[in-house]
């Protein structure tokens, strides 16, 4: 049985005491997302980008909601395929991202990973993953030298629904259990695996329901609301950091692009992403949500408008500029060197 997030605990972060310095933050890093894959999607129709590329854009509220309440040093994160929103959640910058996704030199990887390998250790994000289900057994191990260390650190997987019906998630969520580890899983169910509904291919109703067989707490949380998964995230983490062990998150909401560039979604209702996108879009409602209740000035947030959409550009110039990697750059950063 699914939990709420008062059966977490008692001290749940209350999302309401969030400073005019912190919502001005956190719309930031939701509109940065949004614009990053917004300018990602029409790039890549021009074909100067290399590769496949997986978007981000309606899920914001999830990677912002939970890296709000990560530390860059001692905490870490694990993504997946559809990593941009997670890559940015956590403080990787902005420019490398992008010359990384047109395959430059001057990218995060040096234009070997591109957007499915995007990583920095240096902020915490052990990179996105090409391997469905890849991430949760990699946080078990930053977890355990969490542990070890006693340094509070805690080490957060996302993973979708595909992902939620793989061995190594089914094992990372059954290890970290048993280890009693400082890790969270957050199962972001955007009602897609590819083109197969989630609805049938998970066999539990919820994602978070699979919880219980692993002695864990197990919580659902609307993923078009920002505030929501704060609360739910926090709790979890903290309990992580106080030894209260694993717990499991699932965020339901939806993608507003296909599962890749060029997926016509003819597997999807008719008006579902307007839908969505008209309805029940997070930067929508958090935007509404905090000038309706005085927190924040519709100005306030166009100058964040502004700001981003200069960043996005300048990434877009900056990157197209850059040099790909030569012949030279083949054998370099093949093997670490301690």
């Amino acid at each position: 049985m699914t939990q709420t997030l008062s059966t977490l605990g008692s001290d749940a972060p209350d999302a309401s005491a969030l400073s005019e310095a912190q919502l001005l933050d956190v719309y930031r890093t939701m509109r940065s997302i949004r614009a990053f894959e917004d300018r990602v999607h029409e790039e890549f129709a021009t074909g100067e980008i290399p590769g496949f590329v997986h978007l981000y854009a309606g899920e914001e509220a999830s990677a912002t909601g939970v890296c709000a309440h990560l530390d860059q040093d001692r905490d870490t994160i694990a993504s997946t395929h559809r990593g941009h929103g997670h890559c940015i959640a956590k403080g990787v910058d902005i420019k490398p991202m992008m010359a990384e996704i047109f395959g430059k030199t001057t990218g995060s990887c040096r234009g070997k990973g591109g957007s499915m390998h995007i990583a920095d250790l240096s902020k915490g994000m052990l990179g996105a993953n090409g391997i469905v289900g890849g991430g949760p057994p990699l946080i078990c191990g930053t977890a355990l030298a969490a542990k070890i260390k006693g340094d509070g650190g805690v080490g957060v997987a996302f993973f979708g629904d595909g992902a939620s019906n793989q061995g190594t998630t089914m094992e990372a969520l059954n290890l970290a259990s048993v280890w009693d580890l400082p890790a969270f899983f957050v199962a972001e169910n955007n009602g897609y695996g590819e083109a197969a509904a989630s609805t049938w291919s998970v066999s539990a109703d919820n994602i978070a329901d699979r919880a219980a067989g692993f002695g864990m707490p197990g919580v659902i949380v609307d993923g078009f609301d920002f505030f929501a998964v704060y609360e739910a995230a926090g709790e979890a983490i903290r309990r992580a950091r106080e030894g209260g062990g694993p717990s499991l998150l699932e965020v339901k909401f939806t993608r507003y692009y296909g599962h890749f560039e060029g997926d016509q979604q003819t597997y999807r209702g008719k008006d579902e992403v307007r839908n969505a996108r008209e309805n029940l879009d997070c930067i929508k409602r958090f935007r509404q949500g905090v000038t309706e209740s005085g927190r924040l000035t519709d100005a306030q947030l166009d100058e964040v408008d502004a700001q981003v959409a200069q960043l996005i550009e300048e990434a877009v110039t900056e990157a197209k500029a850059a040099p790909v990697p030569g012949p030279k750059d083949l054998l370099t950063d093949v093997y670490v060197k301690y």
